[in-house]
C-alpha cells in the first residue's frame, strides 16, 4: 500500500447481528462468577448430580466397541441407534413416535433455531408466553419475526385469548414450555392443552412444544403433551433434551415433527452443522441401553424437591411484605413478584454486594415487561447454600 492508498471500511455486521442483545442470564452470569456468589441467576443443573461414571462408561464402551464410526461423520438425522431409543422412550410416555419422526439436534436451542429458520420469514408472526423462555426470543427475533405476547394465568395459556390473537395477527406458530415453564415454574393444566390444541386446529398455526423439564417431576401427576391431543398431531413440533437429565455438556436434544417439516429442519442443519457429534450419539444410545436413565432422573428429582422446599421455607422472610411466588411441582425454577415499587435490574447491583444473584424478570417479555418480577433457580446449591442465599437476598433487597 502506498502513502497515497486509503483503506477502506470492511462491509459493516448483518443488521440482524446488531440488533439482538446477548442473553441477559449469560451477562449476570459472567459478573457474578466468583465462588463467594450463591448463584440463582443460572439455569444449570446440579453437577455433583451428574452420573459420570455412567457418562464416562458408555463413551468407553463406543471406544471400544465401534471407533472408527464413533469419528466419522454421520447422518444429518441423527444416528438410528439414537433415534430408535428416542422414539421408544417417546412412545412409552403416550405418545406414538417411530425413528423417522425424530431428528437429533445439537442441543434443543439448536431445534428452535432450525425451526425459526424454516417456518419464519422476516415480519412473520410469532406468539409466546408471558413471560417466556429468554433464548426462544433471541431465536425468532434473530428470524426477524415479530413475536407477539400471549396472556397467561396459574393454569397457562389463556385459550379465548389465544384465539383472539390468532385470528387477528395470524402467526406462524405459537412457543410454549407448557411443563415447569421456564421462567415461571408453572405447568398448563391438561383442559388447556386440549384448548391450545383445538385453537390450532380450527385457526391453522403450527404448535412449538418445548419440554426439557418434564421428566423433572416432585409431586403430582403427569399432564399429556400437547402434541397428543385431538387437533396438535398434525401441527406440533416437541422438543426433547438430554440437558437437565443426562447433562448439558453433551450438547443433545432432538425434535419430533411432520415429515415434511422434520425434512425441512434436516435441510437447515446440513448447512448448520452438518450432524451432531456422533460419538455423544452413540455414548448417549449406549447409556440408554445400559443404564436406568428413569431411576437416574428418579434421584436427581429427589434431591431437587428438596432444594426447592428449602427455597420456599426461607423465601417469604427473604422477599418484602406484599410479594408473591410460584410453587413449582418440578422442574428448576421459582418465579417471584415484588410489590409494584420495586425494579429488580435496578436492584441487583446492590443484591449482588451482599454475595447472591438472581434473573430480573424484564427480560423474558416480549411486550411490555413486569420490572418488579425476577426468577431464581434452585436446584444448583444446597439447602443449607440456598437457605445462606435466601438471608444474603433479604439484606440486598433492603
Amino acid at each position: 500500500m502506498t502513502g497515497l492508498e486509503i483503506a477502506q471500511a470492511v462491509p459493516p455486521l448483518a443488521t440482524r447481528a446488531t440488533a439482538i442483545g446477548g442473553s441477559p442470564v449469560r451477562e449476570i452470569l459472567a459478573v457474578t462468577a466468583r465462588p463467594e456468589v450463591i448463584n440463582f441467576a443460572g439455569g444449570l443443573p446440579a453437577p455433583e448430580l451428574f452420573d459420570a461414571e455412567g457418562i464416562a462408561a458408555a463413551f468407553r464402551d463406543v471406544f471400544a466397541h465401534e471407533p472408527e464410526r464413533a469419528l466419522q461423520y454421520s447422518t444429518t438425522e441423527g444416528e438410528p441407534v439414537l433415534r430408535a431409543a428416542l422414539a421408544e422412550r417417546t412412545t412409552a410416555r403416550g405418545l406414538p413416535t417411530d425413528a423417522d419422526d425424530v431428528l437429533v439436534t445439537t442441543g434443543s436451542q439448536q431445534a428452535l433455531s432450525l425451526l425459526a429458520t424454516v417456518l419464519v420469514e422476516p415480519g412473520d408472526t410469532v406468539l409466546v408466553e408471558s413471560p417466556c423462555y429468554l433464548a426462544a426470543l433471541q431465536a425468532f427475533a434473530f428470524a426477524g419475526a415479530r413475536v407477539v405476547a400471549v396472556p397467561v394465568d396459574g393454569d397457562g395459556i389463556d385459550p379465548d385469548a389465544l384465539e383472539e390473537l390468532v385470528t387477528r395477527e395470524r402467526p406462524k406458530l405459537l412457543y410454549t414450555v407448557p411443563t415447569f415453564q421456564n421462567p415461571t415454574g408453572r405447568t398448563m393444566a391438561g383442559e388447556r392443552r386440549a384448548a391450545v390444541a383445538s385453537v390450532a386446529a380450527r385457526c391453522g398455526v403450527w404448535i412449538v412444544e418445548d419440554d426439557p423439564y418434564g421428566e423433572l417431576r416432585f409431586e403430582g401427576g403427569r399432564v399429556p403433551w400437547i402434541a397428543s391431543y385431538d387437533g396438535a398431531q398434525d401441527r406440533t413440533v416437541l422438543l426433547g433434551s438430554f440437558s437437565k437429565v443426562m447433562a448439558p455438556g453433551l450438547r443433545l436434544g432432538w425434535l419430533r415433527a411432520p415429515a415434511a417439516l422434520l425434512r425441512a429442519c434436516a435441510v437447515a442443519k446440513q448447512a448448520a452443522d452438518l450432524h451432531t457429534p456422533t460419538v455423544n450419539q452413540l455414548a448417549a444410545a449406549r447409556y440408554l441401553a445400559d443404564r436406568d436413565l428413569d431411576a437416574h432422573v428418579a434421584r436427581v428429582a429427589g434431591v431437587y424437591r428438596e432444594r426447592r422446599d428449602a427455597m420456599l421455607a426461607g423465601i417469604a422472610d427473604a422477599l418484602p411484605a406484599g410479594s408473591t411466588w410460584t410453587r413449582p411441582e418440578g422442574g428448576m425454577f421459582l418465579w417471584a413478584r415484588l410489590p409494584e415499587s420495586y425494579d429488580t435490574t435496578a436492584l441487583l447491583r446492590g443484591v449482588v454486594e451482599q454475595g447472591v444473584a438472581y434473573v430480573p424478570g424484564a427480560p423474558f417479555y416480549a411486550g411490555e415487561p413486569d420490572l418488579a418480577t425476577l426468577r431464581l433457580c434452585f436446584v444448583t446449591q444446597t439447602p443449607d447454600e440456598i437457605g445462606e442465599g435466601l438471608r444474603r437476598l433479604a439484606k440486598g433487597l433492603r
